[in-house]
């Protein structure tokens, strides 16, 4: 199984809330086989001249490279921000037995 198929998303939440429906979302949607909800995140960036920091959640949505685009909108059409943060990493290796479980739980979008 070719791991570069697969990719872990990066996406950041302002609450629990907001992660727990994108979360659930992406994953009863077959868009993500597991998301990981990582509370006690800070991000400190830089939003139309100043700068900030605020509390988040980070989500690690672990899902195949073809439904990014798919992600991608699910997360811009329930995220508050305008400008949410959806980066992805490539899954360069993984242990076979994972990425199978990836491979059955997700939608199959070459």
């Amino acid at each position: 199984m070719a791991e570069q198929q697969f990719r872990v998303i990066l996406v950041t939440a302002p609450d629990a809330k907001t992660a727990e429906v994108l979360a659930e979302g992406l994953v009863e949607a077959r868009l993500a086989a597991c998301v990981n909800v990582v509370p006690g995140a800070a991000s400190y960036y830089r939003w139309e001249g100043k700068l900030h920091k605020e509390p988040e959640l980070l989500l690690l949505i672990k899902t195949r490279s073809g439904l990014m685009p798919d992600v991608i909108g699910f997360v811009k059409s329930k995220h508050p921000a305008k400008v949410p943060e959806i980066i992805s990493l490539p899954v360069m290796e993984g242990e076979k037995t994972y990425l199978e479980f990836l491979a059955a739980n997700t939608l199959f979008r070459p």
